[in-house]
């Protein structure tokens, strides 16, 4: 290590020690001729150019960009001492735009998270991002930006070899990312370890090779190719690539995290036209936004003690999901949470106030209720934008998985769940059916790759997502209607004492097994790959 560097400085920088068996792996793969023209951004030590150079065979351009000058003088006097001609430009890489310039590019950018991304170091990266169309939010680590401008770099037709965290995969804000890359190169290879990369790093590493670049964006490769290796040494023998189809251009590549056995009995289930997305079935909505619920949802012991007329309140499916987790929302339930003091009612009066509303009303502006942006945006302030009621309940911040909940009291839901409002062939069959029938480890599965994680590991789902979430086909489920149906009070009382697995292993017997005829071992493999990627998710929250 240099003088006047340490440990605690090259984290902060984001510079970690890339191992020379996966530099000489990219470098195999990337450069195809001697008079190659390379580039390694954010350099360190320049391990993927003394790997380029170490023969002594290679004719064309070695460059490398390193932003830590003393570690930039440092590499370049390595790399003659070795007679490797390369050049180390000390400075920021979001300045260096030899655009066009180069047939491949390779490294290990800096992976510096987003709470120590700031200031003029986010601002440049962000600036060289839109250069290519690519706008990153204020959630983006160093390394995305990086690998947009490191793209930019390259000639027509050029590559692209990286390591980067694993967040490329599953993060949202790396959507963009996901996005640009599959517009710009004609195909993609993503190589993911089963053991860490760097010991002692919590970051997990992934290979990026993108070739055939098109600086115009119209590459548009549909598929990727995805190996997996156990660490390094791994690389010399790469088994037969398995080729997937990311849902959207920029959505997740979650299911890249899964293994061989498990993405490829996930792929023959959503194959299957026994197997469909929820948009089949119906429309996904956010609920109603009232601005402030404590002022706006109300429990029955607050609508009599204000003497509220019927018809100054709607009947309401309390904030939050927490009483959402069985199969349905039945008026017993309701009324013992309203006996709780729950809010099962919305105070939106139909037409004119009582008078009763009106001193409610009165109540609210006193406390400036309506100088909220939502409230002070619509007109009047005290009527919340109506929703009709959905036939189902989606919950959307899950400890483990979204629960669809069937809608019998016909009551309206707030922003805290989901909406979804059935299509009128499948209205029957998807209000007694389809949340018993979600609880299948397919649609568990779909879940983890479809939705996102948030703080504590929480999985959340928003409408476009749960559109895409993997369903059973309507088919599938009528011609199953008698035994789904028979197992709607087991599972009920499977889920009320917290045994969600053994309802979902019920429901798997007859819509899996039986219905889609899932072997023994493709369903051991869809189970233990949501099981992974659940633990992946929590495990994540609780190191956030």
């Amino acid at each position: 290590m240099l003088p006047g560097d340490s440990s605690d400085l090259r984290k902060a920088r984001g510079a970690f020690f890339t191992p020379p068996a996966v530099a000489r792996f990219i470098n195999s793969w990337a450069i195809r001729d001697a008079s190659d023209a390379i580039l390694e951004p954010s350099c360190g030590e320049a391990v993927f150019l003394h790997e380029a150079g170490r023969d002594g065979n290679h004719a064309g351009p070695l460059v490398g960009v390193e932003l830590h000058g003393p570690s930039a003088v440092e590499a370049e006097r390595l790399l003659h001492l070795e007679g490797i001609n390369a050049s180390i430009h000390a400075g920021d890489f979001f300045f260096h735009e030899e655009f066009g310039s180069y047939d491949a590019v390779v490294g290990n950018p800096p992976y510096v998270r987003y709470q120590g991304w700031t200031g003029e170091a986010r601002a440049k990266s962000r600036e060289a991002a839109l250069r290519a169309g690519v706008n990153l939010t204020s959630l983006a680590s160093s390394w995305a930006a990086f690998t947009v401008h490191s793209a930019l770099h390259l000639r027509d037709g050029g590559r692209l070899g990286l390591v980067l965290p694993a967040e490329l995969l599953t993060v949202n804000y790396a959507a963009p990312v996901r996005r640009f890359l599959l517009e710009h190169f004609s195909d993609i290879t993503l190589i993911l370890f089963e053991e860490r990369v760097f010991p002692g790093v919590e970051v997990e590493a992934i290979l990026l090779l993108a070739d055939g670049y098109d600086p115009q964006g119209q590459a548009r490769t549909g598929h990727m190719n995805l190996h997996q290796v156990r660490d390094a040494a791994g690389l010399t023998d790469l088994a037969e690539a398995r080729r997937w189809t990311p849902p959207a251009l920029g959505g997740r590549w979650s299911a890249g995290l899964m293994s061989t056995d498990g993405l490829t009995a996930y792929i023959k289930a959503l194959d299957s036209p026994k197997f469909t997305t929820l948009s089949t079935w119906g429309d996904t909505t956010l609920g109603m936004v009232t601005g402030n619920n404590r002022f706006f949802a109300l429990s029955p012991g607050k609508v009599a003690g204000l003497g509220l007329a019927d018809t100054d309140v709607i009947r309401l499916s309390p904030p939050g999901s927490r009483h959402l987790r069985g199969l349905s929302l039945t008026h017993d339930a309701l009324r013992q949470l309203g006996e709780a003091g729950q809010a099962t009612y919305l105070f939106r009066p139909a037409d004119d106030p009582s008078p009763a509303a009106w001193s409610y009303i009165a109540s609210g502006e006193d406390l400036d209720v309506h100088t909220a942006y939502k409230c002070r945006v619509r007109s009047p302030w005290w009527r919340v934008p109506y929703l009709r009621p959905a036939d189902l309940f989606l919950t959307y911040m899950n400890a483990d998985t979204p629960r669809l909940s069937t809608n019998r009291v016909r009551g309206h839901h707030l922003n805290s769940v989901h909406g979804v409002y059935l299509h009128a062939e499948h209205r029957e069959n998807g209000v007694n059916l389809l949340p018993i029938a979600s609880l299948n480890s397919v649609t568990l599965l779909g879940a983890e790759t479809v939705g996102r994680a948030y703080g504590g590991g929480m999985l959340k789902v928003e409408p476009r997502e749960a559109d895409a979430l993997p369903m059973p086909s309507p088919s599938l489920v009528n011609r199953h209607r008698e035994p789904l149906t028979a197992l709607r009070a087991s599972v009920s009382g499977l889920l009320r004492a917290g045994r969600l697995l053994d309802a979902v292993a019920a429901v798997d017997d007859v819509l899996l097994v039986k219905g889609l005829r899932l072997s023994k071992k493709d369903l051991a493999a869809v189970r233990t790959e949501h099981a992974g990627l659940m633990a992946r998710r929590v495990a994540r929250g609780k190191g956030n």
